[in-house]
């Protein structure tokens, strides 16, 4: 799906909503892609105040899952699919680097040099997330790794919890 100011597609975003609704098994995870899908339009708005971004942030009572938020984002602010893909997967890796460092106490120039060596990498998953992109919304990879899902319920019983993502 290609989301643009002027080639926004609501039935093609409720799609992928709810492909990543049926593909996320953890009812922690959805709500939490949920909440953090929100903020993410909220915060947008403030900078983009776009039809765009309503229209998506109308697509479930609870707010659009994560990654049709970001989605939106980077097409109100002018990305094309591709650096969109970079961007995104640039920032799974840079959110739990960042996460580790301030948690385990991490040199952070050691954590900026592992990143930096994943460089190459980032970009060739950035490459083939945007491939995926144009084709059928059925048809998009759906990797699981469901010990984050037994994880993200199991995390829901913490007295103190260290982070929602």
């Amino acid at each position: 799906m290609v989301v643009g100011e002027s080639g926004f597609q609501a039935r093609e975003a409720a799609a992928l909503d709810a492909e990543y609704d049926a593909r996320t098994p953890s009812p922690a995870q959805r709500e939490i892609s949920r909440r953090l899908g929100r903020q993410l339009i909220r915060a947008v708005r403030a900078g983009w105040p776009s039809a765009v971004l309503d229209a998506v942030a109308g697509l479930h009572p609870r707010g659009p899952h994560q990654p049709i938020a970001f989605g939106a984002a980077a097409a109100v602010a002018g990305l094309d699919p591709g650096n969109t893909a970079s961007v995104a997967a640039l920032g799974s890796i840079t959110g739990p680097a960042n996460a580790a460092t301030r948690l385990l106490g991490l040199d952070p120039d050691s954590v900026t040099s592992v990143l930096a060596s994943l460089a190459g990498t980032v970009e060739q998953i950035a490459v083939a997330a945007a491939k995926a992109a144009r084709g059928p919304i059925e048809e998009l990879p759906a990797a699981t790794a469901p010990l984050l899902d037994i994880s993200a319920e199991h995390h829901l019983t913490w007295e103190v919890r260290l982070f929602a993502s």
